[in-house]
Parts: C-alpha cells; sequence; structure tokens
C-alpha cells in the first residue's frame, strides 16, 4: 500500500516539484520513496511494503523501460497472472504485483483490468505514446484525484500533494458542501474543492498532451433481473458463497508480512476472523474499539467472540475527549467536511493497529451494502407495506421490532415514528423512496447556509437532477431492495465509508485495511440472489447468517444490528477545546462565510448553554458538518500545505 502523484506537463516536467508531492503524503507510505522524470511526465511513489519487501521499489518500468508505473494498492491474484505472463514470455525481475500490472498492461493494454482482483489506483506512462493511462478498483477502495488546466494535468492519491503545486487553486466549492449537507458526501467526480476532480470506481482515464481525451468504465455496480439470477437452491447457493467468501479471505492474506483482523463485535467482522481462524491462521491477532459512552460500546460482544477463537486480542477504549483532541487531524486527512465523528475512532485504531508492528488488516466492511444489511433498507420495506396496507395492524409491531431502542413511551414513540415514516401509495413511484426520508432530514441543515453559499450552490442547480442523470438504464424496473443497495454503493460506499472511515484514517497510520466481502466475485455473486434471502421479513442478511451460524456464536448471530457510531453531542462541549471556539466564533464564521451566523451561533448556544443536552440526530449532524467545514478552511485555505511539506531522501530512477 502506498501514495502516489505525478504530473504531464510536456516539455515542463521537474524533479522539484514532484518531490514536494509525494513528500506531503509520505505518511501512506514511509518505507522508502522514488521518482521518474523525463521531459514530459514526472512520476512520485512513497512506500509500504508488504509485498516484495526487498526488490519493490517505485516506480517500476518492463523490460525495455517504455512502460512505468506507480502504484497504489494490491493486485491480489498476482501470482497466477505472473505465471500467465511468464508464460507468453514476459520477464521479471521483481516478486511484486506492481511489475505484474505493468507487464499485464503490455500484453492486454486498458483491458487488463478485467483480469485483476484487486484494491488499486495506478499510473503507467507509456514513453513511446507519450501516453498516461490511469485506472482504479471497481469499488473505489483505493482513491485517486486529478486536476487539469491548459496542457497540465496532475494526478495523486490525497488532495494535499495537489496543492503541492502553488499553480493549482484552492477554494471550497459550494456546490459540493450542498451534495455533503444532502447525501452526506459529494457525487463523484466532485469533492471538496473546485477543479479538484476524482476518478469514479471502476473507471480508467487516457491522458495526452495534458488533456484528458477518454474517461470511461471498466465495471458496473451489478444488477440481475429475476430472469437471470441464481437458479440453484438456497442451499447451494450457501455452499457458493462460502467457497466464494473463503476464497476471497485466502487471496487478501497473501503478504510478505503479518496479517491481523479488526473485530467490532457485529456479525460481518465475526465471520470474517472466524474464516481466518478456522481455515487459515488459530493464532491471529485481532483488534477493536470500546468507548466511554456505553450507548456507543460493543465490547462484551468482542469478548464474546474473542474467547470463542481464541484469538490474542487488542482492545482501545475511546473517551470523548480522544474524538474532541483527534477531530481536527482526521479532518486533515480526510479532506472534506463530515457530518458524524465515527472517523476519529477509526483513526485511532489504526494507530493502534500499526503501534502494535501490523501493517496490514482484514475487515468486513461492504457486507451491509452487498447483502442488505442496512436499517434503511428495512426502512424501506416498512413503509412500502405501509402504502399499499395504510389500515395494517401491525405497522406500530413493524416500528418497534426495528427500533426498540426507541420504544421507552410506546404511544408517544410509535406516533412519532408513523409520523416519520409516513408514506403515500405516490411515494413509491420515487427513484429515490428508500434514501428519501435521510436525504429529507439531512438536508434540513442546509438552512444554516449562508445566503452568499444558497446563491451560489442551489442556482439552477439540484443535486437530485444531477443523480437522476446518472441512473442506469431501466433503473425504475429494478425491485425495491436492489435500487436501495445502488445508491447505498453509488453514492455512500466509496465516497464516504471507505474514505473518510476507511482509506483516509488508516493510511494516515501506514495501515492497510482489505476488505474480503468487496471481492468483486462476491458482489456478483449477491446480486444473482433474490431479495429474500438477503433480508427475510426483517431479519437482514439473512443468507449470511444462515451460511456461517456455525462459526460464530449464536448470541452474535442473532443480536440485534448495531450500526457503527460515535458520540457527537457529547463530544464538543463536555470539556475545554479552544479550536472549537475558535472556529465556531462570530468572527471565524463571519471570515469564512459559509454559513448564516444568527443560526449558527443559536444552534452553538443551545449545546454551550444546556446541562442536560437534548439535540436531535439532525442538529448533531449540523454542528459536525459546520465544524468540519470550517477545519476544512483552516487547514487548506487560511493554512499553506506547501509550507508544511519535509523534504524526504528520494530514489530517482533513470529516464
Amino acid at each position: 500500500m502506498c501514495g502516489i502523484s505525478g504530473f504531464f506537463y510536456p516539455g515542463n516536467a521537474d524533479s522539484e516539484l514532484i518531490s514536494r508531492m509525494i513528500s506531503s503524503i509520505r505518511y501512506r507510505g514511509p518505507d522508502e520513496a522514488g521518482i521518474y522524470v523525463d521531459s514530459d511526465i514526472a512520476l512520485g511513489h512513497c512506500r509500504l511494503s508488504i509485498v516484495g519487501l526487498d526488490d519493490g521499489a517505485q516506480p517500476i518500468c518492463n523490460e525495455d523501460g517504455t512502460l512505468w508505473i506507480v502504484y497504489n494498492g494490491e493486485v491480489f491474484n498476482y501470482p497466477e497472472l505472473r505465471s500467465e505472463l511468464q508464460k507468453k514470455g514476459h520477464v521479471f525481475k521483481t516478486g511484486t504485483d506492481t511489475e505484474v500490472i505493468v507487464h499485464l498492461f503490455e500484453e492486454y493494454g486498458k483491458d487488463c483490468l478485467f483480469r485483476v482482483n484487486g484494491q488499486f489506483a495506478f499510473a503507467i506512462w507509456d514513453c513511446l505514446k507519450k501516453e498516461l493511462f490511469l485506472a482504479r478498483d471497481r469499488i473505489g477502495i483505493r482513491p485517486l484525484y486529478y486536476h487539469y488546466s491548459g496542457n497540465k494535468f496532475c494526478f495523486a492519491s490525497e488532495i494535499k500533494a495537489l496543492f503541492a503545486d502553488p499553480s493549482i487553486p484552492r477554494e471550497i466549492d459550494p456546490v459540493a458542501l450542498h451534495q455533503i449537507f444532502n447525501f452526506w458526501t459529494t457525487l463523484t467526480p466532485r469533492t471538496t474543492f473546485k477543479g479538484i476532480y476524482e476518478l469514479p470506481p471502476g473507471h480508467y482515464q487516457v491522458v495526452r498532451n495534458g488533456a484528458i481525451v477518454e474517461q470511461k468504465p471498466f465495471w458496473n455496480i451489478p444488477y440481475y433481473a429475476p430472469e437471470n439470477r441464481w437458479a440453484g437452491t438456497f442451499a447451494e447457493a450457501i455452499e457458493h458463497l462460502k467457497s466464494l467468501l473463503i476464497d476471497a479471505i485466502r487471496l487478501r492474506l497473501r503478504a510478505d508480512v503479518p496479517v491481523g483482523a479488526y473485530l467490532s463485535g457485529g456479525l460481518d467482522s465475526s465471520i470474517i476472523t472466524s474464516l481466518i481462524s478456522r481455515h487459515f491462521n488459530n493464532k491471529l491477532r485481532t483488534f477493536s474499539i470500546g468507548f466511554q459512552e456505553a450507548a456507543f460500546d460493543e465490547t462484551p460482544f468482542q469478548q464474546e467472540l474473542v474467547d470463542y477463537l481464541g484469538t490474542d486480542h487488542s482492545n482501545l477504549l475511546i473517551s470523548n475527549q480522544d474524538i474532541r483532541e483527534h477531530f481536527p487531524r482526521v479532518i486533515r486527512h480526510c479532506e472534506r467536511p463530515v457530518l458524524r465523528t465515527a472517523p476519529v475512532p477509526m483513526f485511532l485504531l489504526s494507530k493502534m493497529v500499526r503501534d502494535n508492528h501490523f501493517k496490514v488488516v482484514l475487515t468486513g466492511e461492504g457486507a451491509d451494502e452487498v447483502f442488505g444489511g442496512y436499517d434503511i433498507f428495512k426502512e424501506a420495506k416498512i413503509r412500502r407495506f405501509w402504502s399499499r396496507y395504510p389500515q395494517s395492524s401491525c405497522r406500530p409491531r413493524l416500528l418497534e421490532k426495528l427500533h426498540p431502542y426507541i420504544f421507552k413511551d410506546p404511544a408517544r414513540s410509535r406516533n412519532i415514528l408513523q409520523k416519520f415514516y409516513a408514506v403515500t401509495p405516490d411515494d413509491l413511484t420515487d427513484p429515490f423512496f428508500s434514501h428519501r426520508i435521510r436525504w429529507k432530514n439531512t438536508g434540513k441543515n442546509q438552512l444554516f447556509f449562508s445566503d452568499d453559499l444558497l446563491q451560489q450552490a442551489l442556482v439552477a442547480y439540484s443535486p437530485e437532477h444531477e443523480l437522476l442523470r446518472r441512473l442506469p438504464d431501466g433503473f425504475d424496473t429494478r425491485d425495491l431492495l436492489s435500487k436501495a443497495q445502488y445508491l447505498e454503493m453509488d453514492i455512500f460506499l466509496s465516497n464516504y465509508l471507505l474514505s473518510s472511515q476507511g482509506d483516509r484514517v488508516a493510511m494516515a497510520n501506514s495501515l492497510e485495511l482489505r476488505l474480503p466481502f468487496l471481492d468483486f466475485r462476491v458482489i456478483d455473486f449477491a446480486a444473482t440472489l433474490p431479495p429474500t434471502w438477503k433480508i427475510k421479513a426483517l431479519n437482514e442478511k439473512y443468507i449470511l447468517k444462515k451460511a456461517f451460524h456455525d462459526v460464530i456464536p449464536s448470541r452474535i448471530i442473532s443480536r440485534i444490528k448495531q450500526p457503527y457510531r460515535a458520540p457527537i453531542r457529547e463530544v464538543f462541549f463536555s470539556g475545554k477545546s479552544s479550536y472549537v471556539e475558535e472556529l465556531l466564533s462570530d468572527a471565524y464564521l463571519k471570515k469564512t462565510g459559509y454559513f448564516d451566523l444568527t443560526k449558527t451561533r443559536h444552534l452553538v448556544d443551545k449545546y454551550q448553554k444546556s446541562d442536560r443536552l437534548i439535540t436531535s440526530e439532525t442538529q448533531n449532524m449540523a454542528l459536525v458538518g459546520i465544524l468540519s467545514t470550517q477545519l476544512v478552511h483552516y487547514h487548506f485555505m487560511d493554512g499553506s500545505t506547501a509550507d508544511t511539506i519535509k523534504p524526504i531522501e528520494i530514489q530517482r530512477c533513470l529516464a
């Protein structure tokens, strides 16, 4: 796992700028760094050595030096691909998966992307064609950003590496804020900053003469119409799922360094951990977090699985002060506003893992999206039932089953939730039916925007119209769960979950995450399954529970799902915090100009003056969104990324 950067500037490439770019993200690859520079192109790489520890320095070229690559990620099936390429006459000088990609591209061109199973972002420079080829993995596990102006094209693993180039302007995009305060994230390729773009997951890009000449998908989120779905029995599907997931784990355990696992206490990480322990490593090292706030803590479930499997386990207790203290640093790594504090504990967990001398961990991320695990999927199912049977007496019981923790005052809570989830038959024609409530709820926080920002962000623009344009053909004919899963994977998975709670906080501590549930074969297979095999009544991830009921304790199988969250309202005002006071002060709010001063002051006063804080989830998200936006401005508008870059020793490859 690594960091990459580069720029294509015909006749003007230089080593000083590329050295600054790669130095700015050195934490992604602290083991060594290298650059390649010719008259037109500069490529930079910092390496976290995991495969081919002694011979994996990058950039790497093919036999005759006509193709050069910088690469971030892992191709898990590289031994099989290497053997295939050797039979075709390719000669290798290293044992790395990086060199496999170079030869694979040499042999198949852009079609090489169909042959790899991995998580990656890479750039290949063709010296003869004077052409740059970039690609990003199917799911978007690894990031890749770019900027182009005139005949200069720049790319990097993180935006701060692009900002190491002083010619690239820094300006927060008002439309991006509008999207974040609606969808929780931007819509790819848009990022937080004007003129900075993200290569969408499952896409490649071709650049000539410093300009993009082609950008196309090589993979799309799969969907199968009912007539093309799994033709076997449920029992056969279970066996196939087992073999696929075990093989996905086998591939992701390939490394020349020890591999550990995250253990949250939920179903998904428990399955991954149990399968590793049973089939590959019964001396497994596991890691987890607990919380000072009991409502967020899952330590008892974690400990139950540790006792069951006998893993060598470490748990990190996260306090409110920990979250408050590290929040600014995490936002700098995320490079975007967030509406939750959840990335901070993941940042601290990854630091603990790295401090224990592990560079790689497997996690259970992705199972909720692929196998129907989120409450939002079940909520949509209940609301559809209501629209068809508005007089049904089952409605209150469905609510109680979905949200049992709310019903301390059953009559009052039931009435509130029935109003909250109210639906009419006409709503079923809405392509965003499953996510409408979430977006409507989050969108209320746009009321905090300043008039100037509203004018910039909302005039002649609708984020939902943009979403409509990018929906695949025939989307309206899909079943409810398939629609909801597509929206969750297309909008939220890569741009938020795998970024702010994944790559960015893990790589900040030089830690690689590997995600077996997001093996493209597992995703494709799950897409062939009927919706009722994923959610049976209101029993989420039904087929996963049936497939692996014998490898984890029954209490973990049957427990009510607890979504991963971290405290918000308890964090920022329960202790002294100078940065919170400064960034939410009238003076700084006026300076940045993103938020309405009166409304924001009223919200902040509510937190500051109440001993018994009673705030809604929407207000909590507003607070975090406002504060994190102010932090983004502070880090990237007020501060100078370039001034913080420390020179590092870089190996120069000969052009």
